[in-house]
């Protein structure tokens, strides 16, 4: 058995989409959470992006999900720490726990390239590239302690409001919050890392290269190294590891005259680099095919196996309605062939 969730970029365009504004994008997100939950779906995640047309700002939307929905989670993958301020994050991440009754997972890290040069430097924070990777760290664990509910601001004197005796902590708290926030780790260094500080593990489509072997194989040996390192870490949880692929199952006239023209150059591993990155990095094929065909391809992924949660990157900008029937196919058809259901 494996929990599914779906990730979204939460693009939008104006031409050639049904999702052509803000408004379309963050409305409809919250619409497929709610279809997706209705077919079984355990996970709505989101990605995080400045300065771009893609979603942003995630506590309002997975607020706003949680209060239409009961059980599916709702996520991120990731939140990039280079912008954020760990007490306003804090009190963000501890009101949307509440009002979502405890689905929130987390998932933070040092971010990808993004739209502008050094963009953290406009939410106020003016620091080097090389500065901020240390940075990104430091404010996560400094997040992770504000979390931990524990009082530690000295009180006012004469405060406005009758108040307990003693150190003040951030609210609203929300337990059980800490156990589930989520690295997104690039490599087996940083896997390891994530395990030493007690998050879970987010595995995106792409890792650094470490070897000459497939993106599942590398993938697989990173998550490998995580729990090894969970168990010498001894922590008092049990964690969760989660791998994200795109699969994009062929089912229709529509599914084959929209993805079936993908070329070969998809349907394989690619290694390249990312910017300000001095490693290559591999990424991981795009699975596109028959049903019947997509169970043989993923039955031989490694990485599937060592994770308990796979997310399914989605085509958002093709609407709500198609991307139900996508993961609905998904959930029916392949699914069950690998035991994932």
């Amino acid at each position: 058995m494996k929990n599914l969730g779906f990730l979204s970029f939460g693009h939008w365009m104006d031409q050639g989409s049904l999702v052509k504004t803000a408004s379309d994008a963050y409305l409809q997100a919250i619409d497929l959470a709610v279809e997706a939950e209705k077919i079984g779906i355990d996970g709505a995640y989101y990605r995080v992006h400045h300065f771009a047309d893609q979603s942003g700002s995630p506590f309002p939307l997975l607020a706003a999900i949680g209060a239409k929905t009961k059980k599916i989670e709702v996520g991120t993958g990731v939140i990039d720490m280079r912008y954020e301020n760990p007490y306003m994050m804090a009190e963000n991440a501890g009101l949307t726990d509440i009002i979502t009754q405890g689905r929130v997972q987390l998932g933070v890290g040092r971010g990808s390239p993004e739209q502008v040069m050094d963009g953290w430097k406009y939410f106020g924070y003016d620091y080097s590239e090389d500065e901020i990777k240390e940075i990104a760290r430091d404010r996560t664990l400094e997040f992770l302690a504000l979390i931990e509910g524990n009082p530690f601001a000295e009180p006012n004197p004469q405060p406005m409001f009758p108040q307990k005796p003693g150190k003040l902590r951030l609210e609203p708290f929300s337990a059980g919050l800490r156990q589930r926030i989520w690295w997104g780790a690039g490599s087996q260094q940083t896997a390891i890392w994530a395990a030493q500080q007690g998050m879970n593990l987010q595995s995106s489509t792409l890792v650094t290269y470490e070897s000459n072997e497939p993106f599942h194989v590398q993938q697989a040996k990173q998550l490998r190294a995580y729990k090894e390192a969970w168990k010498e870490a001894g922590h008092d949880f049990d964690p969760r590891t989660l791998v994200t692929r795109s699969i994009q199952p062929i089912t229709t006239d529509f599914d084959r005259q929209i993805f079936g023209y993908q070329g070969a150059e998809t349907k394989q591993d690619q290694v390249g680099y990312l910017a300000y990155h001095q490693d290559p990095t591999i990424f991981g094929k795009t699975f596109v095919g028959e049903p019947d065909k997509l169970v043989k391809e993923l039955a031989e992924d490694e990485a599937i196996k060592e994770a308990d949660t796979v997310l399914l990157t989605i085509p958002n900008t093709l609407g709500v309605d198609y991307n139900v029937h996508m993961l609905e196919t998904i959930i029916k058809e392949i699914a069950p062939e690998l035991g994932w259901r």
